[in-house]
């Protein structure tokens, strides 16, 4: 059974209503990136960043998987499938895919401040003075700029093995995720699905659709 590897960024959760990461003025919910996701905003302003992603965390209760994320789950019926995903809402997991590396983090976890391998289930807000085993407060799971990736090195494992790359709703201009089509193996087929021109190769085929608009053009690709 051949692997398919997909790469998801914003583009397929925001057809489900979920705001992407920053708007065309670099702003996110109106928002400084640095105040919200940062190590230095939380420590400049812990309160603030806490509220922020309470509110993401609480938007995940109001989508919904869209038919693209129940796609991906149907080709798990043919392929074998493994989905990276910069993503840290959790609609992949509620359309039931097998296999999830989240690259970003995930809102339904938190961490300690002090351990960031003290990660816990967490579905409602997380108030000043929720405390880890620990002792220390509590933060949201996400991978905050300035910070190490930690799951990266098991998405490169993956990237390597593919037979079949597919590449949704991603510019691919966030590093180190966007360097993880550097590691794919020769002559495999990449498949990138964005209605912008933000990412150009000659070797990859490019449909200029949104990812529920894409997936009879997959489906033509990989004759299913």
């Amino acid at each position: 059974m051949k692997k398919i590897v997909v790469l998801t960024g914003a583009g397929i959760s925001a057809e489900s209503g979920i705001s992407t990461f920053r708007d065309s003025n670099g702003l996110w919910e109106n928002h400084d990136i640095m105040e919200v996701a940062s190590v230095s905003g939380y420590n400049k302003n812990p309160q603030l960043v806490q509220d922020f992603y309470n509110k993401r965390r609480q938007q995940l209760f109001e989508v919904h998987p869209n038919k693209a994320h129940l796609f991906l789950k149907e080709l798990e019926q043919n392929f074998n499938v493994t989905i990276i995903t910069q993503n840290v809402d959790d609609l992949h997991e509620r359309a039931e895919s097998s296999h999830l590396i989240h690259l970003h983090g995930e809102l339904r976890k938190a961490r300690s401040e002090r351990n960031e391998n003290m990660i816990i289930n967490w579905h409602k807000d997380i108030k000043i003075g929720d405390l880890a085993e620990d002792g220390s407060q509590l933060r949201p799971h996400i991978v905050w700029f300035g910070e190490m990736v930690p799951m990266m090195d098991n998405a490169i494992k993956e990237v390597k093995t593919a037979d079949i790359l597919l590449v949704i709703g991603t510019s691919m201009k966030v590093y180190p995720a966007a360097s993880l089509i550097d590691y794919v193996k020769n002559n495999i087929q990449i498949i990138y699905i964005d209605p912008n021109d933000s990412f150009q190769s000659n070797s990859i085929i490019h449909i200029k659709k949104k990812a529920t608009e894409a997936i009879d053009d997959i489906k033509k690709i990989l004759e299913l």
